[in-house]
């Protein structure tokens, strides 16, 4: 494959003529080479004999016989591959799915692992824009790596989207205003962070009725997003913050960190963290005087198996997204969800060990979708406009495994729906990612 030359669009416009448009085509009908489209808006097509012409962006070329490439950008070693790989295998679930896309087979090549920092996050972009061939990538599962790849492979003009990034600052504020971290061609299936800081105050105050609650982040901007968003709504429902800290990344001893917390006298403690350092927090907590009787809570960062089997974990709270899925059904597929669960079961062996597989499964999907939309043959040879993928992703519509999708304006596009589950049984995990006990639907 290679990036398409620029050539006159006057030309094209010569060419094709003005003023007709291409009707959307479902992922078994993808658009003829003869049909005139505007070549930004809808990937453009020309009729025979005549030269495609790619927007602004550049446009993807495949040659006769040449797959289509996207890449998958996941967590999938170390402590956090509990999160990452049902993502990772959310993607492959898609593609067998799908199927061809306009005619053609599509590629993720080998997964690349976002290691859930900026420095993976960092490393695997720069191998994906160094491959002019791919189209868009799913990933990535920290919003740390999402934060250092998503410059690269926006200003390469490609599309990303994740399906378990939830910082705000990726996305926006939800009152109109970009996130710090916010690039164009930046997509997400997973909800926005504002929403589940909100439905933990909620929880927090409403529900279990405490007044006072300590917090502790890591710095990163999921983890500090979130606590921060949690702090903002607490306090706007009346409840005190008596702590509000950081652990970093790579700590192990714990005490000191929660020996602060304990002198504020927090009824809750909030730490939406990853392992390892959420595991050492949980086992240590209880040796520290006045943390005795604290509630705890965590988020879906510690909604994975390597956490929820801790025998200290019995008795915590685990806020995220909402996993009943009940009877949804991907519109696109056709795949329902306990459909998808048995066939992941089928295929790996094993329950998911996280949270996101469906909101994997579904970002695949709607990017596959988009690319078999835009994606224009001439003579054999098959463009995909970078551009118009762009534009398409914006009015992408869609029911999911996960719900209804659709993006606004910056990017989320998944269900705002978040529960809190109460883990009572480490030696039996499944119930516990089962024990519903709050919910809370924007």
């Amino acid at each position: 494959m290679r990036r398409v030359g620029l050539v006159s669009l006057c030309l094209f416009l010569v060419a094709v003529g003005c003023g007709e448009d291409q009707m959307q085509a479902g992922p078994d009908d993808p658009p003829s080479a003869t049909s005139a489209v505007d070549p930004v808006e809808n990937g453009g097509a020309a009729p025979e004999g005549s030269e495609f012409v790619p927007g602004p962006l550049g446009a993807v070329e495949v040659a006769p016989g040449e797959e289509i490439q996207i890449r998958s950008v996941n967590s999938i070693t170390g402590d956090v591959a509990s999160l990452g790989t049902p993502n990772q295998r959310g993607v492959e679930l898609a593609l067998d799915d799908y199927g061809p896309v306009a005619g053609r087979a599509v590629s993720m090549g080998t997964p690349l692992d976002d290691l859930c920092s900026p420095d993976g996050g960092q490393a695997a972009a720069q191998t994906v824009v160094a491959d002019p061939a791919v189209v868009g990538v799913i990933g990535t599962t920290c919003s740390a790596a999402a934060v250092a790849a998503a410059p690269l492979i926006s200003n390469a003009g490609m599309v990303m989207i994740a399906p378990s990034n939830t910082s705000p600052a990726l996305t926006s504020d939800l009152a109109g205003t970009q996130g710090s971290a916010y690039q164009p061609g930046y997509y997400r299936t997973s909800h926005n962070d504002l929403f589940q800081g909100r439905a933990v105050a909620l929880f927090v105050r409403n529900h279990l009725g405490f007044e006072r609650a300590a917090a502790i982040h890591d710095g990163d901007p999921y983890t500090q997003g979130l606590t921060e968003a949690f702090r903002a709504a607490f306090e706007e429902l009346g409840g005190e913050i008596t702590t509000f800290t950081a652990v970093n990344k790579g700590d192990t001893d714990m005490i000191a960190v929660l020996t602060e917390v304990a002198a504020g006298g927090p009824q809750a403690l909030f730490f939406p963290i990853f392992m390892p350092e959420g595991g050492f927090i949980v086992q240590q907590v209880g040796g520290v005087a006045g943390l005795e009787d604290a509630t705890l809570i965590v988020s879906a960062a510690l909604l994975v198996d390597n956490f929820m089997e801790l025998s200290e974990s019995e008795g915590v709270y685990i806020s995220g997204p909402d996993l009943r899925f009940g009877s949804n059904r991907n519109s696109i597929t056709g795949r329902t969800a306990e459909g998808l669960l048995a066939e992941y079961v089928a295929s790996y062996g094993e329950e998911p060990s996280g949270g996101y597989w469906g909101h994997a499964y579904d970002a695949t999907v709607m990017l596959l979708s988009a690319i078999d939309r835009v994606a224009v043959e001439v003579e054999g040879t098959l463009y995909i406009d970078r551009m118009a993928l762009r534009n398409e992703m914006d009015r992408s519509s869609l029911d999911g495994i996960i719900g209804p999708i659709s993006c606004d304006e910056y990017g989320d596009c998944g269900s705002q729906r978040i529960t809190v589950l109460y883990n009572t049984d480490p030696r039996n995990i499944e119930i516990g990612k089962n024990n519903v006990v709050f919910d809370f639907a924007p």
